[in-house]
């Protein structure tokens, strides 16, 4: 996410009362989360296990819950508890805003576009030129629709990514600040939902068609003229790239890469980045022809014993 204007480091320190260690003018453009960060973002680490990682990020501003060597060209904000911390600088840009019409007043819905009645329509949403929002559709605020996108009945676009962390007294929900973007002439089929990203985007490429009943985790991206059919589920963080056929029932974990033109058979269970242009199945997944012939050949054996 990024702020609608440059902040400096000792602006930010100020919002969550936290000593930095930099110069105080040193510029602070957005927040982001490590696999998206940019030049001008703040990430944040809160485990010694990742403190090189963010350390070593392209992100310029770590809020970081110990005081070590910062990297040069880099600051640090120091801060007993990071994630509490990266939620409030979020919230303070981006807090919460309630809807008070069905279709709200700041939305802008491009020419020749058709809302079906009872689709509700959130605060800042872009939708672009002949598309069909069908009826109960959710699109929450900050949106971006392509032209000529299709969202049938029930889907929901934007909800908050399903991202918390375990506490003494309960879960800590990590509020999300980024949006989902459809880009053009994707179809959306019902009862899908598609998360917002928590401090970037969740992208559905152009051209790509969706089944009924498809869940897509926070800060996905799927590319281009991919296939997708019911019931697949695509946790955070994950890759897909252009022209991969998903079939029903898949399960995809976070943050893996799907190569282009990749092909995943029904129920297949994807634990790692896959490479493109070959077709998958089990679980955990491998390439379906060297599986068939293991199935073959376990089954001969069986066979054979059976017969001593």
């Amino acid at each position: 996410m990024k702020f609608p204007q440059t902040h400096q480091l000792k602006d930010i320190a100020s919002i969550i009362d936290a000593k930095f260690i930099g110069n105080e003018n040193f510029p602070v453009e957005g927040i982001n989360e490590i696999h998206r960060v940019e030049a001008g973002d703040i990430v944040f680490v809160d485990h010694p296990k990742y403190y090189d990682k963010a350390l070593q990020s392209n992100a310029t501003i770590v809020l970081i819950n110990k005081e070590v060597d910062c990297p040069e060209g880099k600051a640090l904000l120091i801060s007993d508890d990071p994630f509490r911390d990266f939620v409030k600088i979020g919230q303070h840009f981006m807090a919460f805003e309630a809807a008070t019409k069905q279709i709200s007043d700041s939305a802008e819905i491009g020419e020749g576009t058709i809302i079906q009645p009872g689709a509700f329509i959130g605060n800042h949403v872009k939708i672009g030129k002949n598309c069909v929002i069908h009826s109960n559709v959710s699109i929450n605020d900050y949106a971006i629709i392509g032209d000529n996108v299709i969202i049938r009945s029930g889907t929901v676009l934007g909800a908050d990514a399903f991202y918390y962390k375990n506490r003494e007294t309960g879960f800590d929900r990590l509020k999300s600040v980024g949006n989902v973007i459809i880009e053009n002439n994707v179809e959306i089929g019902a009862n899908c939902t598609i998360d917002r990203g928590v401090s970037a985007s969740t992208i559905i490429g152009e051209g790509t068609i969706m089944d009924n009943l498809i869940q897509i985790g926070h800060d996905t991206i799927i590319g281009k003229k991919c296939l997708i059919a019911s019931q697949v589920g695509i946790a955070g963080c994950v890759n897909v790239e252009d022209e991969v056929s998903i079939w029903g029932q898949v399960g995809i974990t976070s943050g893996v890469t799907i190569g282009t033109k990749a092909v995943l058979l029904a129920q297949a269970g994807i634990s790692k980045s896959l490479e493109g242009g070959k077709t998958y199945f089990g679980y955990p997944a491998e390439e379906a022809r060297g599986l068939y012939k293991k199935m073959a050949v376990t089954e001969l054996m069986v066979r054979d014993y059976r017969k001593k």
